[in-house]
């Protein structure tokens, strides 16, 4: 049984660009090398084309969250404007070394994209032949590039639907993490309960919440440890291209914060032993408060 004050979290890591697999990865190894911990890594393999998210900023909602969280700053203006005017480079090509590194050094590899933009953008016109395509190229150049197929998978930018749900079953997942939630669950599709478990994201991103009354740099840490439930699902996403480069200094005071405070980060398959024979849920759109656009969310969440 578990101690009463036991907190647990399962820290997933979701590697989006270039810049963040060349840079952020090593630099999060290194941290977490250094206290110890084994994380939950996703990546995104194929092309780099992110500086197309430009042209969201038409959008009042996603104009507010990049000027609220000084994207510029956070990011950097390569990121910012990747694969605009000249087509992306392949992040898997160009990146082995970081990728390999990681896996060798004891992390879970997930897959994240082939084309993070494309899926993110435009997974509400994607065909399920065009699902299948993106997740096969992505699934076969990270098995390439570690020696090992991916243990799971988490959609990009939460964004999934039944289609790829369905998709995905037949690609021996140990588990994916596609949506929003606060427990564990098997997702039924068309009256057919999947045998892959979803790991929900419990916690609020930093692009999501800084700037936020009351939360800043300084206070941000503390927030998010006040948020961490004892006995419970608790899953954090951080993202190589923010804690890996610009917010490298406040993720290690975060762990370093969680460590006085008894809080343990752990991959995300280890959630699958502590919360065995989960029930069933569905996933709905929702709007989550500090993003533009809908997101996955556990459709029975509290």
């Amino acid at each position: 049984m578990n101690e009463p004050s036991e907190k647990i979290v399962g820290l997933r890591i979701d590697v989006d660009t270039l810049r963040g697999t060349r840079i952020g990865v090593p630099a999060l190894c290194e941290e977490l090398r250094a206290v110890g911990i084994t994380a939950s890594f996703f990546f995104s393999v194929g092309p780099d084309n992110m500086g197309r998210n430009l042209w969201r900023l038409l959008r009042p909602a996603f104009l507010k969250k990049m000027l609220r969280s000084k994207a510029a700053n956070l990011y950097g203006w390569d990121i910012l404007l990747m694969g605009t005017a000249w087509p992306g480079p392949r992040i898997g090509k160009r990146c082995e070394t970081q990728l390999r590194a990681c896996a060798e050094a004891g992390h879970e590899i997930g897959f994240h994209a082939w084309d993070h933009h494309r899926w993110q953008a435009a997974i509400e016109r994607l065909t399920r032949a065009d699902m299948q395509r993106e997740l096969q190229r992505g699934t076969t150049e990270l098995t390439r590039l570690t020696g090992h197929p991916p243990l799971s998978s988490a959609a990009p930018g939460w964004r999934c639907n039944n289609d790829a749900l369905e998709e995905k079953e037949s690609l021996g997942f140990t588990y994916n993490s596609d949506c929003r939630g606060d427990h564990v669950f098997l997702p039924v599709v068309n009256q057919r309960i999947l045998q892959t478990p979803q790991i929900p994201v419990t916690l609020p991103t930093y692009d999501e919440i800084i700037g936020s009354p009351g939360i800043t740099p300084s206070t941000y840490n503390n927030h998010i440890l006040s948020l961490i439930r004892p006995n419970a699902l608790n899953v954090y996403t951080i993202h190589a291209e923010a804690e890996g480069i610009q917010c490298r200094a406040l993720f290690r005071q975060l762990l370093e914060s969680a460590e006085k405070q008894a809080v343990r980060f752990v991959p995300l398959s280890t959630f699958l032993t502590r919360f065995p024979n989960p029930p069933t849920g569905t996933i709905a759109p929702r709007v989550v408060p500090g993003r533009e656009g809908w997101m996955a969310c556990q459709a029975d969440a509290i």
